[in-house]
């Protein structure tokens, strides 16, 4: 089962540009991926490029009638990658970005990682939610 999430850059214009990411959307996860392995408004912004993912580090490749093959090294897994054409989303601010989200949100703004807790499952707002410190590696 997966904890969907989305993840996104803050534009200078206060516009988000985002992208779906499907596995282990919490902050004990990829809050510390997130802050580890994309913690440049360049890295960022490559990430976003690639569009909607599975999951955004990880050495596996999509599974095929074969098994599952290893990647040479961890970083995406782009829905790209098995023939799907899923952009990034362009939000014209951070209430528009919220307000059609899945169970977390990320945006990367002023250098930094913020993340919401969407209430999905409740009648609550938004929220700012902290992510654990410490790093992730491969």
């Amino acid at each position: 089962m997966g904890t969907r999430s989305r993840i996104g850059l803050e534009l200078k214009n206060g516009s988000i540009l985002s992208v779906y990411h499907h596995w282990d959307g919490m902050p004990s996860w990829l809050g510390r991926i997130l802050q580890t392995h994309y913690n440049t408004r360049e890295k960022v912004a490559e990430l976003i490029d690639g569009g909607d993912m599975s999951c955004c580090w990880t050495d596996e490749k999509f599974r095929t009638e074969e098994g599952v093959e290893n990647k040479a090294e961890y970083g995406p897994q782009y829905y790209s990658e098995r023939g799907e054409d899923c952009p990034p989303r362009f939000d014209k601010n951070l209430k528009e970005y919220l307000s059609d989200g899945e169970e977390y949100a990320y945006v990367f703004r002023n250098g930094e990682w913020v993340c919401y807790n969407m209430n999905q499952f409740n009648d609550k707002e938004p929220e700012i939610v902290s992510i654990p410190s410490g790093a992730l590696a491969a």
